[in-house]
């Protein structure tokens, strides 16, 4: 039964918090053509199509290695033109509506060009041959599930310096300013791209909108509206309150999950007894740009549960920051080892590899390696503030 409830919402002081940039639904303002390329490089046998469907695009195809490389290739699907102005979003988001049949894809990749006398020829070679400056890219990954939705990536995770052979940064917005978007970029926009490269393997994905999402003066709060239940039905919630309205590192961009809509992914993945087994998408982290925000002055990191704000975990413990973040990215998950555990504020059930707060949040799994005991854990349950 639906009864009225405090559910979250993002609103903004601005008269709008989020700018469409791209839609399949006709309007002429938002209304862009895509095409799809193939690896050109000689020899390789990377394949993909663009189709218009109703209401959104499809991006196809398989990654395979190029033979003389002995490396993937990759494609993509391009459009260009002049689209809308988002430069008021330039401390926010890239918002992309999307949904997948592969979410185990690791190479999806989404590339703004702008600033840039040819955006075709940036977009091949990434800032690293002259003149090739003002192409944007950023990763995502895309959760499964046969529902459209949204997937958040901060403009601050884009950078104009990349290698064309991999797609990887080669230097990061957030350790130097002259490769990030600005205002002034994000006002001139003339295409944006959807990558499949880097990572060997078949690739589809459906594209339903693109637009930006404002976070200057943006306040986080609560509103009644009707709904289903924002926390999970008795039986099945495991924590001792609900999440907090406003999660650290960007969490509550994510106002609903996946496996149930109407709870935020923080709720879905943390308290919900029936998703214990499953997690948040990959790369969430990244998607959000945890590492720009880690604690610079002390250079450790606390991490609070999402729920009753305990510290649970602290990093890095007994290594450094480059091996706390290759640990991370290596798995997906912010991965954490024995001497980052708060271990009076947990309970590892090694038996299940449920990890679980004394506030009774699930905050991940146990899950050793070849290096030892780690704890994989859902950014969403551990970015609470401390209480």
């Amino acid at each position: 039964m639906f009864s009225k409830i405090l559910a979250l919402a993002i609103c903004s002081a601005a008269s709008a918090s989020k700018l469409e940039m791209v839609s399949f639904d006709g309007n002429p303002a938002t209304t862009f053509n895509f095409t799809e390329l193939n690896d050109p490089v000689m020899g390789g046998r990377s394949t993909g199509t663009w189709t218009l469907n109703s209401g959104y695009g499809t991006f196809d195809g398989q990654v395979v290695d190029v033979p003389s490389l002995k490396a993937p290739g990759f494609i993509k699907a391009s459009s260009d033109g002049k689209f809308p102005d988002v430069s008021t979003a330039v401390s926010g988001a890239l918002l992309l509506k999307v949904r997948t049949s592969t979410p185990e894809y690791q190479g999806f990749r989404v590339a703004l060009a702008s600033g840039t006398l040819s955006p075709a020829y940036a977009c091949s070679g990434g800032g690293s041959i002259p003149l090739s400056r003002g192409c944007f890219k950023a990763k995502f990954s895309v959760p499964a599930g046969s529902e459209f939705t949204t997937v958040a990536i901060p403009f601050s995770n884009f950078s104009d310096m990349w290698s064309p052979a991999t797609g990887e940064h080669t230097k990061e917005c957030s350790e130097e300013q002259d490769v990030c978007l600005t205002a002034a970029k994000l006002a001139a926009i003339k295409r944006v791209e959807f990558w499949a490269e880097g990572a060997l393997g078949k690739v589809h994905l459906d594209v339903q909108e693109i637009a930006a999402r404002t976070s200057a003066g943006e306040v986080v709060m609560l509103r009644e509206m009707e709904e289903g239940p924002a926390r999970p039905p008795t039986q099945y919630d495991t924590c001792s309150g609900p999440v907090q309205p406003q999660l650290r590192y960007n969490m509550s961009l994510f106002t609903s999950s996946v496996q149930i809509p109407n709870e935020t992914q923080a709720t879905a993945v943390c308290c919900d007894r029936r998703l214990q087994a499953l997690a948040e998408p990959r790369f969430t982290y990244e998607a959000v740009g945890l590492f720009s925000q880690l604690d610079k002055t002390t250079g450790v990191t606390t991490f609070y549960d999402s729920v009753c704000g305990i510290p649970v975990f602290r990093a890095p413990v007994n290594r450094t920051l480059e091996e706390f973040q290759a640990d991370t990215k290596e798995h997906g998950w912010p991965s954490f080892r024995t001497a980052e555990i708060i271990a009076e504020n947990i309970v590892t059930h090694k038996d299940t590899t449920y990890v679980i707060s004394k506030c009774g949040t699930h905050l991940g799994s146990f899950l050793p390696d070849e290096h030892g005991d780690r704890w994989c854990i859902d950014l969403s349950c551990v970015s609470g503030d401390p209480k």
